[in-house]
């Protein structure tokens, strides 16, 4: 009897697609993860706590290929399950906390266009919902016999003790406007001033009559309204994701590193002095972002003495509630788990369609170690590509021996592939194939 998760087409073909490409899957993570049962609990207990009208923050901390995507990513999907709202970006030079140049600005935009719900997993959903909000809105109007904006304002007062709140009623009432009279101008005016994509004061004041934007100095103010804002919507919350931290790390100016780190600081301390409602940060960065101290979090000591972690949690001991979360990287016994998921993917979850035996996951990590060593599991993507490789030469020539085939693939160990350059800002393609870890 077949007791494997149904696996969808559409699913398969972009697991694969994205495994092929040495890239992490957005899709169907579900069905490939492995282990860390601990650290999704204890993330899942914090989007709960989110859901509960909380905070929670947290640095997702691993070397390159440990699987802080892939991590990052499941953890976003439970979260659109628990019905809150996710935006997610990567830092990059162009990116990042705080700056003067348009960089935060350009952070946050790249965040809200990420916008995602449980039924716009894929991103996009800062038009619906916001239309959901305005939807009901009217509805209350109705009921009650007052003006659809006055609903707005009645709905948004808890707002306007926050920086930025008036504006942002304000740009709710003209989407509500250009709703009513199908000014498609108007509304689009109104998401391009959520989204931060305005970049001076007098062109949103021409467009929408408000008196500010979302600029550089009002990132963290902006996902605060956001947050108070999807909640209102009906969502349970707010999670924000950033990877690629170690682009902050980078950072040539000591000034400008401690600007951001002072931007996490003040963050840091509102999580956990409970000044914020609703509202979660995921950090995904490698161990020299937060350990360096001379230019990682680690350099700033009012950051190292709230990240240092706990002096008894050695010798196997683990201890999940401090604000750092160190992914570990793969065991042998965990890639054999996965190469048989990889597989199960490839069958549709049909132990018939398998396209080899048991013995060939374990014959593949001994080729596998003969060949580049302990790496094939440390940072296994190579590893993984070859899998996928193999398999689809075997799906495409029916009749052909996998044991013929073995001596034919060429693995290269991630450290020279190019997967882990440190300018890569791709989503998922910083992490090598260990971030199929889970």
């Amino acid at each position: 009897m077949n007791t494997q998760k149904p696996i969808r087409g559409k699913d398969r073909d972009t697991i694969l697609q994205a495994l092929a490409a040495g890239v992490v899957p957005r899709t169907g993570l579900q069905h490939i993860q492995v282990g860390r049962a601990g650290e999704v609990s204890a993330l899942v207990r914090d989007i709960d706590r989110i859901a509960d009208g909380g905070a929670a923050l947290r640095f997702i901390i691993g070397e390159y290929g440990a699987g802080k995507t892939f991590f990052l990513n499941l953890i976003r999907l439970v979260a659109l399950e628990r019905k809150l709202v996710t935006v997610h970006a990567d830092l990059a030079p162009d990116r990042r906390l705080h700056a003067t140049g348009g960089q935060a600005r350009g952070l946050y935009a790249e965040a809200v266009r990420n916008m995602a719900t449980r039924t716009r997993q894929d991103g996009g959903a800062l038009a619906s919902v916001v239309e959901k909000f305005v939807t009901e809105c009217a509805r209350e109007s109705e009921r009650n016999g007052t003006a659809v904006e006055r609903v707005i304002d009645e709905r948004l007062a808890h707002m306007q003790e926050l920086v930025g709140g008036y504006d942002f009623a304000t740009v709710l009432k003209a989407y509500w406007r250009g709703s009513e009279n199908d000014d498609e101008i108007l509304k689009g005016a109104a998401l391009r001033w959520l989204r931060g994509e305005y970049s001076t004061r007098t062109e949103a004041r021409q467009a929408l009559g408000v008196r500010a934007i979302i600029d550089d100095a009002d990132v963290y103010d902006g996902l605060k309204l956001l947050a108070a804002f999807v909640r209102q919507a009906g969502y349970s919350g707010l999670l924000v994701v950033f990877d690629e931290m170690v682009n902050l790390y980078k950072l040539q100016s000591a000034q400008a590193r401690n600007q951001n780190f002072e931007q996490i600081l003040a963050i840091l301390n509102d999580v956990l002095q409970g000044n914020v409602s609703g509202l979660g940060f995921l950090f995904g960065g490698t161990p020299e972002f937060l350990m360096d101290t001379r230019r990682g979090l680690y350099s700033y000591p009012a950051l190292q003495s709230r990240l240092a972690e706990n002096a008894f949690a050695r010798d196997g001991l683990v201890d999940f509630t401090g604000p750092v979360i160190r992914l570990q990287s793969l065991t042998p016994e965990e890639l054999l788990v996965l190469l048989g998921n990889v597989r199960n993917v490839f069958a549709l979850a049909d132990p018939e369609r398998h396209l080899v035996p048991d013995e060939a996951l374990t014959a593949f990590m001994t080729h596998c170690s003969q060949r580049i060593g302990e790496a094939y599991f440390r940072t296994p993507r190579s590893t993984i590509k070859a899998f996928v490789q193999l398999l689809a030469v075997l799906d495409q020539n029916p009749g052909t021996d996998w044991r013929s085939l073995l001596g034919d693939i060429e693995l290269a160990s991630d450290a020279d592939d190019g997967y882990g350059d440190e300018g890569n800002s791709g989503a998922g393609t910083d992490d090598e194939l260990s971030s199929l870890r889970l």
